[in-house]
């Protein structure tokens, strides 16, 4: 139902802003319960994934997961307390310490990467196939880089 005094545009933002934060939700739920068995929360596992592999700081990672660094850090901390993630020197930066996976930290990022492939074929079959979830996820990047153009992105 168009609200009254809304353009076409305007409507359409607005549905588009509101499925987006309800994909989030489900997103976030659905990556909450199958992080629980080990011990991470889908903010844990996003962070923990981000510095598998790579040693970022704490600034980079915020700005590849689009929120904040003071969000970050206690999620790092969290980790770390969990020997989940340890701090390294950071050759570029005396005080901005890079994050890093340990291997336990790997392990359980490879243990929900295994339940979430099930979860990926899952909604690839609902949606009608890989293409179309490929489809799907460059519409979102497109959304999302449009936004940062407009100058709505504080993360970066």
């Amino acid at each position: 139902m168009a609200r009254k005094g809304k353009s076409g545009e305007a409507e359409a933002f607005s549905r588009a802003a509101v499925a987006v934060f309800r994909l989030n939700g489900r997103f976030t739920a659905a990556l909450d319960r199958l992080a629980l068995p080990s011990g991470l929360s889908s903010a844990r596992w996003q962070v923990l994934s981000t510095v598998t592999g790579e040693s970022l700081s704490v600034s980079e990672v915020a700005r590849r997961v689009g929120t904040t660094r003071q969000s970050v850090q206690r999620i790092a901390d969290l980790l770390v307390r969990q020997d989940l993630a340890v701090y390294l020197d950071n050759p570029a930066h005396r005080r901005a310490k890079l994050l890093t996976a340990t291997e336990r930290g790997a392990e359980a990022k490879r243990e929900i990467d295994s339940c979430l492939a099930e979860l990926a074929r899952q909604l690839c079959e609902r949606l009608g196939g890989e293409d179309e979830m490929r489809r799907t996820a460059e519409v979102l990047r497109g959304l999302s880089g449009a936004l940062a153009a407009a100058g709505t992105d504080d993360s970066a």
